[in-house]
């Protein structure tokens, strides 16, 4: 939930056109493939340590760790794991940055579970395949039971086990970055008019798209010496990532058709 340092205590909602949290969640772990993953050593004293992975279509990791490592060792006596994700190309304070952090028990998969496993490692980290056979490899499935996400400063939430299996990473994820970047350099006017006729703005000089979703896009708008953020709405979910450029053309065959209309 955003703006406040609260926790849900029922099923996430969605605020009116954007991820929930558990979608936030379950796009940043298909999206990161690096994380950092804490185990419990011999003693009892926790350790930490730097891994890749990938995600299964339930969006648990899947590690592929050495017993020469102490992380390893430790998964084979006391199962119980968790793993922090954050996204390190976001701008700005490290800790203002979008985060999550994963908790439950590491499961050795077997037969055909070992497959789906490993294929789900790989298509993450595909020189996986180079030093898998090694006998001193292990492949462990982390079985989320317990799920945290931190938004930014003072947007987190707590997510139920069932949330995040429900939710589905954003299909847009992958061209976000260069759709937003594509949507300042080139069509600026569009944009502008977007935010003018669509999101209400009217007195907005010009305006920045600074976040893309599978629900819309944000922008930044400034103008009369002031700025403030807007949202524009596609008319429908998207379902895959080459719908973004039809969805942003029609917002602006929307702002037009709205402009004429207007005059």
């Amino acid at each position: 939930m955003s703006g406040h340092d609260t926790e849900s205590t029922g099923p996430a909602e969605r605020e009116a056109g954007r991820r929930t949290p558990a979608e936030e969640a379950r796009t940043l772990v298909s999206s990161v493939i690096v994380g950092y993953l804490a185990t419990v050593g011999e003693e009892g004293d926790p350790w930490c340590s730097l891994v890749v992975y990938g995600p299964t279509a339930k969006g648990d990791p899947v590690l592929l760790v050495s017993t020469m490592a102490e992380h390893g060792r430790n998964l084979l006596h006391d199962p119980r794991a968790s793993i922090a994700v954050n996204d390190p190309s976001a701008p700005g304070d490290p800790l203002d940055r979008p985060r999550i952090t994963l908790a439950g028990r590491a499961v050795r998969p077997e037969g055909d579970a070992y497959e789906v496993a490993f294929d789900a490692h790989v298509a993450a980290v595909p020189g996986a395949r180079l030093y898998a056979g090694w006998e001193d490899f292990t492949l462990w499935v982390l079985e989320v039971e317990r799920i945290r996400w931190v938004g930014g400063f003072a947007t987190m939430d707590t997510i139920s086990q069932g949330e995040y299996r429900y939710a589905e990473p954003d299909p847009t994820q992958p061209v976000a970055a260069r759709s937003i970047a594509h949507l300042n350099s080139d069509h600026a006017d569009g944009l502008l008019l977007i935010a003018r006729e669509i999101t209400g703005a009217r007195g907005a000089v010009s305006a920045y798209c600074t976040g893309l979703d599978r629900y819309g896009i944000d922008l930044a708008c400034t103008g009369a010496g002031q700025s403030a953020a807007t949202r524009a709405l596609f008319d429908e979910p998207l379902e895959k990532a080459a719908d973004v450029r039809p969805a942003t053309v029609a917002l602006v065959q929307r702002a037009r058709a709205a402009r004429e209309a207007g005059d």
